[in-house]
């Protein structure tokens, strides 16, 4: 299939898409919590931010509607014409993301060294994204439950503690999944947009001039008027387009046609009238309500009901943050990006309903963490932007190299990405100058994520280099064996090997130590593909060999996790039944050794050796009953 037919979405439609209206709809409405709760409760902190006191402007009438003005286009230009109208059509078999992204356009890259570069900018943005994922709770959480503040101030000194106990709660039922709660999201979004529609909709009519902030001269004129203050403003009017990538990366969940519906029908509508009615009130009351528009146009009877509205769509958008970072998580080990994590499926019925306790652990810990240091989502929204502008960047660079693998004119790929870029170096600059106020946050989570990523790469490449280069051509050895047959004992043994041509190194280790053979022997290789799922049909190969060797290849995609008990079922025959509690797996355990004359650095080489060490076991990652397991090891340097 080519990456044209891919790309346009033609052959290959999202296997999320719904055939018929009814299904749609239904797919809109879920799509409502996780796709759209991150960008959905941005109003709680977008304008607030813009006009707060210090680095903010003052509410006056022309920086009103400047403001309003640039909200306004940046969620044109960078949802509706980016994402919604061209992203959307990278998909990879049906999934997004900037992983499934880079899966598509990095098998297609031309040069070594081009390839490199957009594997690293792949990367570094897919690590960007778990800076948000830990940024996004702890702001969109305590924003919602500050609202208590302007109910009573009384209420001030239990924000922090209300808002980690919320977030306390929030990660320690994620082991339990989100199909339960997951029924209830769509709905209770949807109160949420339709509450702050209709409040906006009442300040609007109270002032309609502010509908002049569609005209983007008003853009124009207040850039013109505060000139740098003015650009660095945006850094604080991206906050209203976070959570567009989000968009992209749920796509396979949902498909295309109920996200676009979802963000036409409800959510672009619903945010321009809640952004548009906090302008309206700081046009009436000003400075009485500058500190938090968004509950200075709620009424005093409904504050309360608000906040705890609040509270839950920021949960919400919250959960499909972490969610997203286990799918990322699972994606990363799939390509080989990350050491073996334990995968929970949490729903017999949707694949994509997983649950990793390792990175729930870290986002927790890094959510309360960031509250505590923090204290004000104002403070905290200093470290928000960094994150969401490199991913973005990110994303238009591979999309270009994507629309050259479709053979678009290079008039139209470099035009089109350059308006994309424009925008996303401009929201990029503007929060460079947060960096030293809290922006340094994801940075350094990002980098750290980095050096795991492209560390596990490299090391795993070296380690490969050096099993292959101790092992035997596989004829040679069952040639070997046919001509000075071992004795042969009953049972059936299952030897792991990443290299289907060559013999396993535990096996020679094996014959070297036991002078033994079982009576039928599977060498069993499993490998990810960069496609998202591998079609149970072609899962599994089968080749019988001489010498009563089997060979079994399993392959799948980076949406899926292996599963011995499924291989052995789908390599089956009816002349011979495989069953994982029937054999014995022999598995390698390598030590590694770090050397000064090794290919990775020295302090690479520790950090390898230390993931290595942590890293899942195979029989646990692979399913493998631990009652049939036995581990040959052996020592190898880096």
């Amino acid at each position: 299939m080519s990456a044209h037919s891919l790309g346009e979405g033609g052959a290959h439609a999202s296997h999320g898409a719904p055939n018929n209206a009814g299904a749609t709809a239904a797919l809109a409405l879920a799509a409502l919590g996780v796709v759209y709760g991150d960008i959905g409760t941005s109003p709680l902190y977008a304008i607030k931010e813009c006009f707060a006191r210090g680095h903010g402007v003052d509410p006056t009438p022309g920086n009103v509607l400047g403001v309003l003005s640039l909200v306004a286009w940046s969620l044109i230009l960078v949802v509706v014409v980016k994402y919604i109208s061209f992203i959307l059509r990278a998909d990879n078999r049906g999934e997004g993301g900037i992983l499934a992204l880079l899966a598509l356009v990095v098998p297609h890259g031309g040069a070594a060294r081009k390839t490199s570069v957009l594997v690293l900018l792949g990367l570094f943005g897919a690590a960007l994204l778990y800076g948000d994922g830990m940024i996004t709770p702890a702001i969109s959480v305590l924003s919602a439950v500050e609202g208590l503040e302007v109910a009573t101030s009384t209420l001030k000194p239990y924000v922090v503690p209300i808002t980690v106990v919320i977030l306390v709660a929030l990660f320690a039922v994620q082991s339990r999944g989100t199909a339960g709660i997951g029924r209830v999201f769509g709905p209770i979004t949807l109160l949420w947009f339709a509450s702050i529609a209709a409040i906006g909709l009442v300040w609007v009519l109270r002032r309609p001039e502010v509908l002049y902030a569609l005209d983007p001269r008003n853009a124009v004129r207040f850039f013109a008027e505060h000139k740098l203050h003015g650009a660095k403003l945006l850094g604080s009017v991206v906050l209203c387009v976070t959570g567009g990538e989000a968009l992209y990366a749920d796509m396979g969940h949902f498909g295309k046609r109920p996200i676009r519906l979802a963000w036409y029908g409800v959510v672009f509508p619903a945010l321009l009238a809640s952004y548009f009615g906090q302008g309206a009130a700081l046009l009436s009351r000003g400075d009485a309500i500058r500190d938090n528009p968004f509950f200075g146009t709620v009424p005093s009877i409904a504050l309360i009901p608000m906040v705890i509205l609040a509270t839950a769509a920021t949960v919400i958008a919250s959960q499909a943050l972490i969610s997203g970072a286990f799918s990322l998580t699972q994606q990363a080990v799939q390509l080989g990006y990350c050491p073996r994590v334990e995968i929970v499926h949490t729903s017999a019925h949707a694949e994509g309903q997983i649950y990793i306790p390792e990175v729930n652990r870290i986002l927790m810990v890094a959510c309360v963490a960031l509250v505590l240091a923090f204290r004000e989502s104002t403070r905290l929204a200093a470290a928000y932007g960094i994150a969401v502008t490199g991913t973005m960047a990110i994303t238009s660079i591979l999309f270009f190299q994507l629309t050259r693998q479709w053979k678009w004119p290079l008039w139209k790929s470099l035009g089109l990405v350059s308006l994309f870029l424009v925008v996303d170096v401009a929201f990029l600059a503007a929060n460079v100058v947060k960096i030293a106020d809290g922006g340094w946050v994801p940075i350094v989570v990002a980098l750290a994520v980095l050096a795991v990523m492209t560390t596990w790469k490299a090391g795993r490449a070296v380690l490969a280099e050096r099993i292959l280069a101790s092992t035997l051509p596989l004829q040679q050895l069952l040639d070997d064996i046919e001509q000075n047959p071992p004795p042969r004992v009953p049972g059936t043994a299952v030897f792991m090997t990443s290299n289907p041509e060559g013999a396993p190194p535990v096996l020679l280790h094996h014959l070297k130590h036991n002078k033994s053979l079982h009576q039928r022997v599977i060498l069993l290789s499993v490998k990810s593909v960069h496609v998202p799922t591998v079609p149970e049909s072609q899962c599994v190969e089968r080749k019988e060999l001489s010498a009563g060797f089997t060979q079994i290849v399993a392959s799948y995609g980076f949406m899926q996790s292996p599963d011995m008990r499924e291989i052995f079922r789908l390599a089956s025959t009816p002349e011979l039944e495989l069953s994982a509690y029937s054999v014995s797996f022999y598995l390698g355990r390598e030590t590694l050794l770090p050397s000064k004359r090794g290919a990775l650095s020295r302090w690479r080489a520790a950090l390898f050796a230390l993931l290595s060490r942590n890293a899942r076991p195979a029989t646990m990652f692979f399913r493998i009953p631990p009652s049939r397991v036995v581990e040959l090891g052996m020592q190898v340097e880096l």
